[in-house]
Formats: structure tokens, sequence, C-alpha cells
């Protein structure tokens, strides 16, 4: 099946040609498409219908969404939606421009404002899977075959914040990965093979709920 993925990120379309070797993955920048739909959503979920429903009424074949991004655990859940814009503790949600920061400044303003966050002795009350650096990947993922046939799987990967930007490690993945440590297997995220991470991923997990909905169709 030719599946659209929604999405201009050339290392997701990476990872779902892994996760899906059976189907044709097609972004739109492949076919000339132009699609960059504003995300107005405040949920992981609302964006990922967001960004199906527009390529759906372009293209109109199956698409397959997804939003996600890193949650912080001392951050109250920050940049969370908002991490591919993350800029910093004064730019939240993005800078008014529009312009984006390198992803390794991402890394070094996340890592110093959890740190800063623990440090204050003001963290949010409750309980953290991980301790204080807790932290996670969350994936909504939509598969869009029409007004009234979509499903949705969303699906979350735990881990924790390192303490310091010389302890990033791996050339694995993309994102925050370098900077995320799996304490059952002692590595970041970036360290795992494609399969490992594939395996129990955020977006992998959710995949494979995808995956079952598409054969039973």
């Amino acid at each position: 099946m030719k599946i659209y993925l929604a999405s201009g990120n050339k290392n997701k379309k990476k990872e779902m040609i892994q996760l899906l070797p059976e189907h044709e993955i097609v972004i739109p920048s492949d076919e000339g498409i132009d699609f960059d739909p504003d995300e107005t959503g405040v949920t992981f979920y609302e964006n990922s219908l967001i960004k199906a429903k527009a390529l759906y009424d372009i293209v109109h074949c199956p698409v397959i969404a997804d939003d996600s991004g890193i949650c912080v655990d001392a951050l109250n859940g920050a940049p969370g939606i908002y991490s591919s814009r993350y800029a910093g503790p004064d730019f939240m949600k993005g800078k008014p421009d529009g312009t984006k920061i390198s992803q390794e400044d991402q890394n070094i303003f996340i890592i110093k404002q959890t740190n800063d966050a623990i440090n204050s002795g003001k963290l949010p009350e409750g309980a953290y899977l991980n301790g204080p650096r807790s932290c996670h990947y969350t994936c909504a993922m939509v598969l869009y075959l029409g007004t009234d046939r979509l499903y949705v799987a969303q699906e979350t990967f735990e881990g924790t914040l390192i303490e310091k930007i010389e302890d990033q490690a791996g050339d694995g993945g993309f994102g925050y990965d370098p900077i995320v440590f799996l304490p059952e297997f002692n590595k970041t995220i970036a360290q795992l093979t494609s399969d490992e991470k594939n395996a129990i991923s955020h977006r992998g997990k959710a995949v494979k709920q995808i995956q079952n909905i598409i054969k039973n169709l």
C-alpha cells in the first residue's frame, strides 16, 4: 500500500520505512507537494490529526501522521508539543519569528533548564518514574482514510535526561536522542541500533498498533 507520511522530516521517513517495510512510504516533498499546516492543537493527538487531514485533503490517499516530542517531568512536561520549536526557557513555545535554533543548542538549553529546576528545590509535586530527571517521548499517530475512517495510537518511551551536555553519546536516531539515557540499557537512545530503538520507542510501538489495524482493514 502507498501511504503518505504527513511530515517533512526525512529522519521520520527513514524510521517509518524501517517500521513498515511492506508499504511504500512517501512524504509530501517527494512529490513536490508544498505542505506546512498550522499546528494549532494543544495536544499531540490534535496536531497529528490536523496534519493527517490536511495532507489527505490534498492526496486523497491513506495518510499516517504523528506528532511527537519530549516531556521532562521537572519542567511540568515541557517542551512537549513544542519540542521542535523549543528555544530555551525564554522561548518555550518557539521564537515569535518562527526561526529555530540548532538541535545542539536545544539539547544544551533543556539540560540546563532541567538542572536549574532540580537545583531550585521547587520541583513539581508527584512521583517520578525514574527520579527527578525523568522524561519521556510521546507519539500520537493517526492513520487517516477519510472523514469517518481514522484510527489513533498513542505511546510513550521512558528515560532520564543526562546531567551534562558533555555526556551526550551516540550518533543514531535524531532530535534529543543523544541526551536521553535508558537505565535498563545503560545507553542513550542514540546509542541503540535501529532495530533496538524501533522495538521499544514511542513511534515503534505506535506503528505496531497501526500495522494491526491496516492488516484488518
